[in-house]
Parts: C-alpha cells; sequence; structure tokens
C-alpha cells in the first residue's frame, strides 16, 4: 500500500585571478558568518524576516567577493568511520551526534568555507522506508543544530536536500503540491535547526526542483543554491542539457545555480562553461570524485586530492562561484582544493559577458502535430463513426508464430479492424509484444485493412527504456497503442520475478502525448512528431471506483484518446461508470469476454479484482456445466452482452483464452463494417490539472492537440 503522502493518478571577461597560495578557511575570526550557534530560529514555520533577509545578504555578498569553497561527501566521510550503507545515514544526528559532528569538523579543518547538513535523504518519503517518517522535522532540526555546533560561526551551514525517491506528476502519482508539502516540511526543520542557506542537490526533474525551491520560499527567504545531476554528456537523465538547465533554474528564482554529483570534475567542466554562456547568476560546481572503481567487492574513488585542486582552479575560470564535492570526496580533497583556490579572490567580480543560449524547445516553432483522423485506419474509423472490432491475441510462448499469424490472417479477411497484442511481461518465455505486433502488421497487410493494437505496459521497464521503445515501434510502422500500467508481482513471485514500476499508465500516457508533439520526456525536440492513437483501460468495476475514475480523469487529462474496459459482464456496473466519466468522455471500447468453464467464471468472480460476474451468470455456467455445454453457454452470454453493450460504446474488444478458439465474428456478427448506433460528443482532455505539465512550458500552458 502507497505511503499516505502519496497519490495515484512537466568571449567572457576574464574572471579574478586565483592564487596558488595560502589556504585556511576564510573567515579569520574578524566576524562571524553564519549563525553557528545551533538554536532554533524562534521555533516557528518561517525564520524572523529581519534576519532571514541579513542571512541571505550574509551568503550572497561573501561569494560576490570570494569563491566559496564547500565541504565534501557527508555520507563518504561517515561510512570511513565504520557506518555501514544499511544504515539510514540521516538518523544519525539523533543515535550518534558526536559522529555527526567530528566528520563536519574535518571538513572544516579542511579549509571549507560552508558545511552541508547531514539531511540529504531527510524527507519523509525516504525517512519512511526505515520507520521514521514521523521523525522528518526532528532529524532535519538536529542536523541542523550539529553543523552549527560544528561550525561556531567560523563557517557557513547549508540545509541539505535532495530529491523525494519518487516519480511527480506528470510521470508519477505525487502532485507538485504535495512534493512542496513534503519538503517544506524538511525544510522547516534545517531553518528551525539555524541554517544560513539551503543547498538543493542531485536532481535529475527540473519539475520537482522547482517545487522544492517553492518550498525553501514558503519556509523563509534564505538563499537557494539549486543543483542537478548529469551523465558524461552533461545532460539530465530526461536528456535536458545545460544550457535548459541554466535557463529553468533561473526561472526559479534560485540565488545561485549550479550541477553536482553523478559524474568527476572533467565532465562537469564543460557543463558549467555551457551554463555560464546561459545565465549571469553564479554558479556552483561540486562534481564526485571521478567514477567509482569496484576494488574487493566495493565501491572505491580513486580520484587524487591533487587532480581535485586542478580542477577547482579550472570551474572557477569557467564562472564557478562555488566550489565542493560530493560522493568520494574526503577532507583531503577539500584541502587540496583550498590550497589550489588560496584566499586572493577577495576583489568583486568583473559581470561576465552572457552570450545567447541556443533555442531551447519551450521557444523553438512547435511542430505541427498529426490530426487524429490521420494517425492510423482506426483512428479514422472511431473519428468518422464507424464501429470498431477488435480481437485479442497473446504473444505465444516461445517463438513459433506461423499458427497464430494464421489465425489472424483470417481475421483480416473476415474484415476485423484490429488485433491487439497483449503485453504480459513475467517469467515466462513469452515472445516480446512488440515482435508479434510487427510480424501480425506484415501478415495481415494483403489480407485486408485490419490494423495491429500494440498492448504496451510499464512493468520491468525503465522510463528511457520505455521512450526507446516507443520510438522503435513508431519506426517499424506500429501506430495504435494501448497503454497499461502493468500486474504487479503475486504473492510469492517477488523471489524469481521482480516488479519495476517506474511510471505508471498516467505517466505513460504523457510520454506518448510528448512524442506526439515532437518532444522527448526532457522537452528536447525528437524531429517530427510521432502519430500513435493511444488507448488507455478504464476499471469499469474497481473496489474503489472513486479513484478508478480519477485516474481514468488523470489518464484522458494526460491525452488519452480512447479507452478499452475491463471485461464486461455486468450491464449495471457498465452503465454507472459510464456516467461518472461522461465529462471527461472518450471513445470506449467495451471488451467481451467468452467463458470457456465454470472455474474460469468463478474465478474471475472471486479473485480478479475490477471485474464483477453477476450471480446470474454463474447460475447459468453452473447448469451448463451439469449439461456439458459449458463453452457453447459462454459464447451465448458473451453474444448476449455484446448485443446489449454495443449501442452505448464505440467498439467491442474479443478477449480471454477463448477469443481465438471461438468464432469471434460469432459474437461480432452484424457488427464488422456496421456505424456505431449514437454519434456522441466527446469532452476528451479537459486541460492540465496539475502543475506539473504547466511548469514545463514557459507560458504555463501545455500544447494541445487541435484534433482533441
Amino acid at each position: 500500500m502507497l505511503p499516505a503522502w502519496t497519490r495515484e493518478r512537466g568571449a567572457a571577461a576574464d574572471f579574478p585571478d586565483v592564487s596558488d597560495s595560502g589556504h585556511g578557511v576564510w573567515n579569520t575570526g574578524k566576524r562571524p558568518l553564519g549563525r553557528g550557534s545551533g538554536s532554533p530560529a524562534g521555533g516557528g514555520e518561517r525564520l524572523p524576516a529581519g534576519e532571514s533577509a541579513a542571512l541571505k545578504h550574509l551568503f550572497l555578498d561573501f561569494v560576490a567577493e570570494r569563491v566559496a569553497l564547500f565541504d565534501g561527501g557527508m555520507g563518504t566521510e561517515i561510512y570511513s568511520r565504520g557506518v555501514f550503507l544499511n544504515r539510514c545515514y540521516e538518523e544519525l544526528n539523533l543515535s550518534r551526534p558526536q559522529l555527526v559532528e567530528r566528520s563536519h569538523t574535518e571538513f572544516i579543518r579542511a579549509g571549507a568555507d560552508v558545511i552541508e547538513t547531514n539531511t540529504f535523504a531527510a524527507n519523509r518519503p525516504k525517512l519512511e522506508a526505515h520507520g521514521l517518517g514521523g521523525r522528518t522535522r526532528e532529524i532535519n532540526r538536529a542536523g541542523a543544530q550539529l553543523a552549527c555546533k560544528a561550525a561556531n560561526g567560523r563557517v557557513f551551514v547549508a540545509g541539505s536536500v535532495g530529491p523525494l525517491g519518487i516519480r511527480l506528476e506528470p510521470w508519477g502519482p505525487t502532485t507538485v503540491d504535495e512534493a512542496v508539502a513534503l519538503f517544506r516540511e524538511q525544510v522547516q526543520g534545517l531553518v528551525e535547526g539555524g541554517v544560513d542557506l539551503l543547498s538543493l542537490e542531485t536532481f535529475s526533474d527540473l519539475v520537482e526542483i522547482q517545487a522544492a525551491v517553492r518550498a525553501v520560499r514558503e519556509s523563509g527567504e534564505l538563499p537557494v543554491i539549486a543543483m542537478m545531476t548529469v551523465d558524461e554528456e552533461g545532460r539530465t537523465p530526461e536528456g535536458v542539457p545545460p544550457e535548459w538547465i541554466a535557463q529553468k533554474l533561473e526561472a526559479t528564482g534560485a540565488e545561485l545555480l549550479g550541477v553536482n554529483c553523478s559524474v568527476g570534475p572533467a565532465s562537469m567542466l564543460s557543463v558549467i562553461e555551457a551554463m555560464a554562456a546561459s545565465t549571469s547568476r553564479p554558479l556552483a560546481a561540486m562534481p564526485n570524485a571521478g567514477i567509482p572503481r569496484t576494488v574487493d567487492g566495493r565501491m572505491l574513488y580513486l580520484t587524487s586530492p591533487a587532480y581535485m585542486g586542478r580542477y577547482a582552479r579550472r570551474f572557477v575560470r569557467a564562472g564557478a562561484r562555488v566550489v565542493g564535492g560530493c560522493c568520494g570526496v574526503t577532507p583531503e580533497h577539500v584541502r587540496s582544493m583550498r590550497e589550489a583556490l588560496g584566499e586572493a579572490a577577495g576583489r568583486r567580480v568583473v559581470p561576465r559577458v552572457v552570450v545567447a543560449p541556443p533555442r531551447s524547445p519551450s521557444t523553438a516553432p512547435a511542430p505541427r502535430t498529426v490530426p487524429r483522423e490521420q494517425k492510423s485506419r482506426l483512428a479514422r474509423q472511431v473519428a468518422h463513426g464507424r464501429f470498431a472490432c477488435l480481437v485479442e491475441l497473446a504473444p505465444p510462448h516461445g517463438w513459433e508464430t506461423a499458427q497464430l499469424l494464421g489465425r489472424a490472417e483470417q481475421l483480416a479477411r473476415a474484415g476485423v479492424d484490429g488485433l491487439m497484442v497483449t503485453d504480459d511481461p513475467r517469467a515466462m518465455a513469452r515472445m516480446s509484444s512488440l515482435a508479434l505486433a510487427r510480424l501480425v502488421m506484415e501478415r495481415v497487410a494483403a489480407a485486408g485493412p485490419t490494423e495491429t493494437v500494440l498492448q504496451y505496459s510499464c512493468r520491468d521497464r525503465a522510463l528511457d527504456g520505455m521512450q526507446s521503445d516507443l520510438l522503435g515501434a513508431h519506426a517499424l510502422g506500429l501506430r495504435n497503442l494501448m497503454l497499461l500500467t502493468g500486474q504487479a508481482p503475486r504473492p510469492g513471485e517477488s523471489s524469481w520475478s521482480s516488479g519495476v514500476f517506474d511510471i505508471d499508465a498516467i505517466g505513460l500516457t504523457n510520454v506518448v502525448t510528448r512524442l506526439n508533439h515532437g518532444l522527448d520526456v526532457g522537452d528536447n525536440p525528437i524531429g517530427d512528431p510521432t502519430a500513435f492513437f493511444s488507448g488507455v483501460l478504464a476499471t469499469i468495476a474497481a473496489p474503489d471506483l472513486d479513484e478508478e475514475v480519477r485516474r481514468f480523469e488523470w489518464k484522458v487529462d494526460a491525452g488519452a484518446e480512447f479507452a478499452v474496459t475491463s471485461p464486461v459482464f455486468d450491464l449495471e456496473s457498465f452503465e454507472r461508470f459510464a456516467g461518472l466519466v461522461a465529462h471527461v468522455r472518450v471513445p470506449i471500447v467495451a471488451t467481451i469476454h467468452p467463458l470457456g468453464s465454470l472455474r474460469e467464471a468463478e474465478h474471475l468472480a472471486a479473485e480478479v479484482p475490477g471485474v464483477h460476474v453477476p450471480s446470474a451468470i454463474l447460475e447459468r455456467m453452473a447448469k451448463a456445466e451439469k449439461q456439458g455445454r459449458e463453452a457453447e453457454m459462454g459464447l451465448e452470454i458473451a453474444r448476449e452482452l455484446a448485443e446489449a453493450v454495443h449501442r452505448a460504446v464505440e467498439g467491442l474488444l474479443i478477449s480471454g483464452p477463448r477469443a481465438l478458439e471461438v468464432e469471434p465474428l460469432a459474437i461480432l456478427d452484424g457488427l464488422i463494417g456496421s456505424d456505431v448506433a449514437e454519434r456522441r460528443a466527446f469532452p476528451g482532455r479537459p486541460g492540465v490539472k496539475g502543475g506539473a505539465e504547466a511548469l514545463r512550458y514557459d507560458d504555463g500552458k501545455a500544447v494541445r492537440d487541435p484534433s482533441s
């Protein structure tokens, strides 16, 4: 069960020279830097305005005059003191405060101007995994007080805030407002503990870091350093380039921008150079000590302190006013960086000439989206009011497809509009649904106008992998999609089949919609847009119907263009659901599942969530079992349901184990090639519900398909 905080459901002037001589702490006792006493800021939710503004100017004045040297990897230092990785390091603020304080002291002695609190993962979602969610504020307050005690007014204290570790909308179930509340809880604890500034670090999602900045602003006026993490190509995991990172971070209002973690100094230098050409804000660079290597089963960072020192100077020359380290960076590395930087960067920064950055996707002309009726024959048929007749095909156990493809060809010759290839990734050896969909498309091409519909689920696929699959599917000619979250591992399966869900069906629908607008998940142009006609699942008899309706609204809001129901056995359940979603209605394809036996009917009725089999159908199947005619009765019931429901929908899907065993044409008799019984108006996509999608566009509005 999800925790309570989640929910289901966007040429330069020279810098001052840096002397090689001298090292030590910037502040030599002439004036206190931060609050440093470790005392709470009055115990309220916000720092008093006067004190907050004074601290803000104190740190920003310092950075304007000097290069600020941050500490290194707090986790690395704690690990070196014998604490295993299975511990919650942030909890040590309560259970082993002396160890945390000594770690801070080592970095101060090495010459750091700023130390970060031991609170990187001290947010409720991550602490919940250790049973500590209820102590979030306490752990952050304690972490800030320990750092302030170690600082003792000699250096600044930055409150460390990392990502939540959960997907935000539009990719995941957590809304922006919920994320802001989670960050605010952590930030308030840090402010109460006495920090001088906030360091938002190792973020990979621009929407999430915007939420974190907003939480800081709602908790006071302390300065913010906003840092993203990038790969060795200089892009975020979503593919956002450095120039756009700089633009988006500047738009948050953070006083300093930068990158940290994931890569070593060499890769990070080119990112800082690119960001410096795209913003006039001061920059921060905090690389890892290179790429870790496995030595005797341990991950070790082997970059030398001298190497880190050399790159500290290069970062400054490239435009950084804050330099530090992340994973693998020890007090020895910080000491070498201190020696390389020296204390001579005392005069004010010469304003840097900012060149015009490359045009970002948000300002580039939007590619023309493909009108719905031009996406596929099936899409055109639905748009023109023709009734859609689909049959389900399950990939074989193994690679032999001759019999399955032969049956597909027969159905195509009979005039079936679509063949839906199911996707059920489990440990059993099933053929890839994408591969089978392509084979079916090739086989039926000469037999008739039948198209394939690729069922595609999120299970066991990472977000970037799904994007690659979808681009590949489009290149192979597949246009119709049925998007699913996928089944979680059944009890007992976890020992041999793990379930990985990077996003859910709502997030996946957002991915497809973005591709249809010529953008990848990082809002980078992909060239010509894709032309997918995408559908989603509607579970008409869900145990929590209100939640299912809400999720359906989000799916349509994300860009779903049609819906396929769970198996219909109860017309009352279908009519109730259809009424509840009338305000966001899209074309609906009702699923008819021919029963093969009483045992199958009982299984669906008692064990499959979201399927309601009325007692009258169970009684008919029980009577048929005694007469030895279960299969015939199952087909008879399927015909009756198809006849009863087809007037209320835009299509039918014949599904289940018997979809190919029985004659689907008997169920679809009279419907193939017909018009819908009633032409309906489809409200379709109601517009962006939450803040995430709007945050991904400069004008605050999501692009809408004119055909929606």
